[in-house]
């Protein structure tokens, strides 16, 4: 039996790709629902929105109907975004993908 080096790394290349979109998904998820908390929302419906619009239609969307300036909302996304990612790595490990030996 013959060790088959490209096989491993489409092999690798699947696991960490997949690994990296989940960790992305919940991120945003997360990201959107510590927006929600933060502006006494409640988080299951801001997040049911990401399966049908991106980022950036959503923050339209709350600085619409919730008259925040785009630029305090901004910045309230980004330090959630943020604090997911901590807490994710804080859960998960960190998403960084693992080098071959």
């Amino acid at each position: 039996m013959v060790f088959d080096l490209r096989r491993a790394l489409l092999s690798k290349k699947e696991k960490e790709s997949s690994r990296l979109m989940d960790f992305e998904f919940r991120q945003r998820a997360r990201s959107f629902r510590l927006v929600a908390e933060a502006l006494g929302l409640p988080g299951d419906d801001l997040v049911r929105q990401i399966a049908l619009s991106g980022d950036e239609a959503i923050l339209d969307r709350l600085m619409s109907e919730h008259g925040i300036a785009r630029s305090e909302l901004g910045e309230l996304y980004a330090r959630c975004r943020a604090g997911a990612y901590r807490q994710l790595v804080q859960e998960l490990g960190d998403p960084t993908p693992h080098r071959l030996g």
